[in-house]
Order: structure tokens, then sequence, then C-alpha cells
């Protein structure tokens, strides 16, 4: 994959941009090549004005920016959603008292209260989206990357994630191919196009929902 580089937007913080493009384009190994999970075929990364090239960059970028991956599975690997949770606090230095209080606080906010002491892999596919979201969000993050955030939701559970993205801070970068999903959480939209992240009018989005025969109900997109 190229370097990516985005074209066209002027948009005020916090950043909700979703990225949309045809399947097998690159918008999971766009993620990947942000958070050093792969190396892009040219180009370089930068954050914060600065290319990334060094151990001690990526880790400041790491400690700004972080992954909810496609399948939960992938980040939830603690016996306990508070282990799980309190887990990259703890990595950030903090101690276990603080990390600690700091998972409840972020569960609480998620409306997971009482999820401290479930197994972990015996949660649902929603629940397991949340704690998923929650161990992003309890770094305390600038920047959130989302790739398919709606899989497995059920209805409650994915407005809930609506209500939740919307009311966060954080910058956030949403790859998905749920378009009302966008529609709604959304407050950019760009297409990846051959290596690019190009602006577009999120109002396709909202004519799109209205014209498409799936009408509201999810529905996939081969193609933009």
């Amino acid at each position: 994959m190229s370097k990516p580089s985005v074209k066209g937007f002027s948009q005020s913080q916090p950043l909700r941009l979703g990225v949309i493009g045809p399947n097998g384009r690159g918008k999971t190994t766009l993620f990947s090549v942000i958070m050093g999970l792969e190396r892009p075929l040219v180009g370089t990364i930068g954050y914060n004005g600065e290319e990334v090239q060094t151990k001690e960059g990526w880790a400041r970028l790491r400690k700004n920016v972080g992954l909810v991956f496609q399948n939960s599975d992938d980040q939830l690997f603690m016996p306990t959603v508070l282990e799980d949770v309190a887990f990259d606090p703890l990595n950030l230095g903090l101690s276990p008292v603080q990390a600690r209080q700091r998972a409840l606080d972020t569960l609480r906010k998620l409306g997971l209260e009482g999820f401290e002491g479930r197994v972990t892999h015996k949660l649902f596919g929603g629940e397991k989206r949340l704690v998923a979201l929650a161990t992003v969000l309890a770094m305390q993050l600038r920047i959130i990357l989302l790739d398919e955030p709606t899989n497995d939701l059920d209805q409650d559970t994915r407005q809930k994630l609506i209500d939740i993205l919307v009311g966060l801070p954080q910058a956030q970068i949403l790859v998905t191919h749920d378009w009302d999903f966008l529609d709604h959480v959304a407050n950019s939209l760009a297409v990846l196009q051959d290596g690019r992240l190009v602006a577009q009018e999120k109002d396709i989005l909202h004519t799109h929902t209205h014209a498409h025969p799936g009408g509201q109900s999810r529905h996939g997109h081969g193609e933009v």
C-alpha cells in the first residue's frame, strides 16, 4: 500500500472521519500501517509533524493513537474484563491501584458496571465489542481508530455504540461498510482511492440510506 494522504479537509475537533471504499483496497491495511503493525510499501508514517521511524517514535504514537480491532478476540486476552481494561494503563506506568480505578471509571462511563469479574472469552459479540473499546479508552488517547465497529452488534448495542462515539472528546477514524452508522456518527467522510484519502461530501451517506433497497437496515458495499 502506498503512503496514504488526506486532501480537502477543514474540520474542528473532535474529528470523526468515516472511511469508505471498495473491498480489498486497503482500508484495514491503512490502520495496520498507522499503528506500525505493517510497513508501507513506500513512504513513511508521520505523527505530530514528525516522521515515525524509531522505537521511541512508535511508542509516542501508540500513547496517543489506539486501534479497536475488527475482531474483538484479537484485542481481549486477559482472564477477566477488569484485567483486560486495566492492562494498558498498567503498561503506561500507572500503579495497580490507579490502573484498576481507571478501568472501573472507563467501564462505568460505557455502562458496563458489573462486568468487572466477567470472563472475557464468555462474553457475547456486542459485549466484547464494548469491552474492546473500553481497553482503548482507558488509555486516554487523542485519536481512536475503529475497524468495522458494528460487526456482530444487535440493534440496541449498535445504538449504544453510536451514542458513545458521538459523545467522546477524542478524534476518531472509522472504517466500515455500514453507511447508516456513518451517517449517524461521522462528521467528515473520505474515500480511499489509490492510497489516498480523498474528501467526500457526507450527504451521500444520508441520500444512500434512503435510496438503497436496504433502507435503514445494514448492508454491505462492494463499491463506493
